[in-house]
């Protein structure tokens, strides 16, 4: 059972290793001035790299909030990651947003692909947003929930990965319609498994009792009424 609890960090943080690794190299090349930095990301090199900066962290420092065991254990780290969290999601979201706005769209891309950019970025930051509401009015399953859903959206880099490489070993370069399209296809298959996994969570007991104690208070007022 110790072994299962961490099966979803690992994987998450798997995922996550491809657009991690492609985030360092990035900022290596802004660092450096690497000629071979594409001029739309050294044009606008400053949400390039708060981008990169608050990404990775939140991919990776996100994957072990899944674990339900490491967060009884270590109800204090949960807290302190959360907040550190929410920190780097809005940010990452936002300068997101900043680069599709001011950057010049590439050959490789289409107006479709911008779109679904600040929808799914936009959705992220209302999900952080909507997750730390829940958290402050102590609405834990809503916490949960939202904080779910948005790291299933930022996590759509990594997926996008799985959609991408077996195309381009197939059929080669995608077309920017095609590109569009398995883009699109990485934030919808995150989603979806984000509102599976939400929607198989058990209900507290507090919650399954509920619907009895109505019941029984009911019969019993019931029984109590004059004829």
């Amino acid at each position: 059972m110790a072994s299962r609890t961490w099966l979803a960090p690992t994987g998450l943080v798997v995922l996550a290793l491809v657009p991690s690794i492609a985030g360092a190299l990035r900022l290596t090349q802004l660092a450096t001035g690497a000629e071979s930095t594409p001029a739309r990301f050294a044009d606008l090199p400053l949400p390039v790299a708060i981008h990169i900066l608050t990404a990775v962290p939140y991919l990776i420092v996100g994957a072990f909030q899944f674990s339900r065991g490491l967060r009884r254990r270590r109800p204090r780290w949960h807290r302190v990651a959360g907040r550190i969290l929410v920190v780097c999601g809005l940010l990452a979201a936002a300068s997101g947003l900043w680069m599709t706005a001011g950057q010049d769209l590439p050959a490789s891309d289409n107006a479709a692909t911008n779109a679904y950019r600040i929808v799914f970025g936009s959705g992220m930051v209302a999900a952080i947003l909507l997750g730390f509401a829940a958290i402050r009015r102590r609405d834990f399953r809503a916490h949960e929930a939202w904080m779910i859903r948005a790291y299933a959206i930022g996590m759509g880099a990594g997926t996008q990965v799985l959609t991408h490489v077996p195309w381009q070993v197939a059929l080669g370069t995608p077309s920017p319609f095609t590109r569009s399209f398995l883009m699109l296809a990485g934030w919808v298959i995150n989603v979806a498994v984000a509102e599976w996994i939400i929607r198989r969570r058990p209900v507290p007991p507090a919650r399954r009792r509920r619907p009895l104690r109505v019941l029984a208070e009911a019969s019993a007022n019931s029984q109590q009424s004059p004829a």
